[in-house]
């Protein structure tokens, strides 16, 4: 199961976590003078005050773009750039969190995710980001006050991934009251949303409503590419209804397309 974060400047980037949405970049702060001005300003003073954070604002977008490029060096050299000159950019964080967890260096990700949020607290983007890398990382019953705040802003363009997250992560935290109201809530939102499909699949396998958790999982694998864990659960579903040849497909594509699972047997459990 994967969940989704949302980071900031006006794209969509899917990265991150073990059961993780999708990060939103933000468009940079008009505060920070990078966009139009209310009235002319004349003196070079006031100038000079504004250049630097358009400065940082440029540097911001020339990051994501080497970001969605693949290109994690000049992403972060970009970024690291545009923090001297804004140390509050909860931009340049979120890219540099991104950059840090793409090179396997979960705790440096972690540590811009939260700044990120400390510096935005009404935000719910990046409390849904700092959420999604504490469940990650293994700290499901933490990162649910956080995924809670961000469905708390209501100007947050994204509250089905916070919902699908919120569910997700209850599940992993051993909270199964709120699991299965979050999971619809999202899929009320997002009728294709994968990670909330993937989580309510797991959820019915959970109760044993096999025939639901089927559906839930055969909508998993539509709406977005299969990974080990959405196979293992499609074929542990077949196992459980009976069905071991539908199981065994499942097994044959699991070993096909992701060969590191190869000596999986119907049934048995794989991580993501």
């Amino acid at each position: 199961m994967r969940l989704r974060e949302t980071m900031a400047l006006a794209i969509a980037v899917a990265v991150l976590c073990g059961a993780c949405s999708r990060l939103t970049f933000v468009k940079p702060n008009t505060k920070r003078g990078s966009s139009e001005r209310v009235a002319p300003e004349y003196t070079f003073r006031d100038e000079s005050r504004r250049r630097p954070a358009a400065t940082a604002a440029s540097l911001e977008a020339r990051a994501e773009q080497s970001l969605r490029a693949g290109d994690l060096a000049e992403a972060r050299k970009l970024a690291e750039a545009a923090l001297k000159l804004d140390r509050e950019s909860t931009t340049a964080h979120t890219i540099l969190a991104v950059v840090a967890d793409r090179n396997s260096r979960s705790a440096e990700a972690g540590k811009h995710f939260a700044r990120a949020a400390a510096l935005a607290p009404n935000d719910g983007a990046m409390a849904n980001n700092y959420g999604a890398w504490l469940c990650g990382s293994d700290r499901a019953a933490e990162s649910l006050a956080w995924f809670d705040r961000a469905l708390a802003d209501r100007t947050y363009a994204q509250p089905s991934s916070a919902l699908a997250n919120v569910g997700a992560c209850a599940a992993q935290a051993g909270q199964f009251g709120r699991v299965e109201r979050d999971l619809r809530a999202a899929l009320s939102i997002d009728p294709d949303d994968d990670v909330a499909l993937g989580a309510m699949a797991a959820e019915q396998f959970r109760q044993q409503k096999l025939m639901e958790a089927r559906a839930f999982s055969e909508r998993r694998l539509s709406a977005a590419p299969a990974t080990p864990a959405s196979l293992q659960m499609a074929s542990r579903i077949e196992q459980a209804l009976g069905d071991t040849a539908a199981a065994a497909r499942y097994v044959q594509r699991l070993r096909a397309e992701f060969p590191q699972a190869s000596t999986v047997q119907p049934g048995t459990p794989v991580q993501p």
